[in-house]
């Protein structure tokens, strides 16, 4: 415990591929969420932590905003609302280099009457005309009353410096920091090693697959391996949704799989500094996204 104890909860929100998922990694230190170009990687609240003297910061990475077309993508616009209606603050992720759309507009007003939010305007590292990223920001000013501004690349890290001091007089005071100062995630190391491999799956398959794709770890056990090292043992299943798809994560004689295990399994072994040894199948569970009970049996579920 820290005398004089502080937390501050911030909510990451804003549209798919607006670079949530790159900010939380960035703002932690750590990997904590799976980063892809692909439209809603992020599923579920990953809640990203951060203790820095007597404060700890508790960053929420929501999935990103869009229209619910099935059972899943209600869960995770549900995830997306009360992770935001649960904050101290709300760090709202716009991309600087699109005009604001209707969604946007609609995105904003919908802070309207709650608490403060803070703008980041994201990927100014692609932006060469910086008068256009001022015209910019005077728009989104024109839209809601935001406590702050702040262009931002999540991507090499340019003013996200800046974000912490924006957010520190939010901090409330309490006997204990919510988690241990020594963590950067709460998220369970079965789910964690899920999402790793999901990540491999998004960057290697065609735009129609990835969305019906989810991962679950059967299996985890240490063990050792002939000369006393410690090993790791996964087994892990992957999930889709028909039969075609399943051929395609395969691939040809097991070309694509094997790819994605062997990247997954080099990033794991990274991390736990120990050999890790993973098997992985695939079986298909058609139309799993409209499938309540599965959707929770994969702790996909809004609460």
């Amino acid at each position: 415990m820290t005398e004089n104890c502080k937390n501050v909860f911030a909510a990451i929100a804003g549209r798919a591929n607006t670079g949530k998922s790159t900010l939380l990694n960035r703002l932690v230190g750590d990997k904590v969420a799976i980063v892809s170009d692909k439209p809603q990687t992020t599923r579920t609240l990953i809640h990203g932590i951060l203790t820095k003297a007597d404060t700890q910061y508790v960053f929420i990475d929501t999935p990103g905003l869009h229209r619910a077309r099935n059972r899943l993508s209600e869960h995770m616009v549900k995830q997306a609302r009360s992770g935001a209606a649960g904050a101290d603050v709300i760090l709202m992720t716009a991309d600087c280099t699109k005009k604001i759309s209707q969604a946007d507009k609609s995105l904003t007003e919908g802070f309207s009457g709650g608490g403060d939010v803070i703008l980041l305007l994201n990927k100014v590292d692609l932006i060469k005309d910086k008068t256009k990223l001022l015209q910019l920001i005077e728009e989104y000013a024109k839209l809601h009353d935001f406590a702050a501004i702040i262009p931002i690349s999540a991507k090499t890290g340019e003013n996200t410096d800046k974000i912490l001091p924006a957010i520190e007089k939010y901090a409330t005071a309490a006997e204990n920091h919510y988690f241990p100062d020594d963590i950067t995630t709460d998220q369970a190391e079965k789910v964690w090693l899920a999402e790793i491999i999901r990540e491999k799956l998004l960057r290697s398959m065609y735009e129609e697959i990835p969305h019906g794709i989810a991962v679950e770890i059967e299996s985890l056990s240490d063990s050792k391996t002939n000369t006393g090292k410690p090993i790791l043992d996964i087994s892990a299943v992957i999930i889709c949704e028909k039969a075609t798809h399943k051929g395609m994560i395969i691939g040809k004689q097991g070309a694509n799989l094997k790819k994605i295990g062997t990247e997954a399994r080099l990033e794991m072994e990274d991390y736990f500094i120990s050999k890790v040894n993973m098997k992985i199948w695939v079986k298909v569970k058609e139309d799993w996204r409209n499938k309540e009970g599965f959707i929770a049996e994969l702790g996909l579920a809004a609460e």
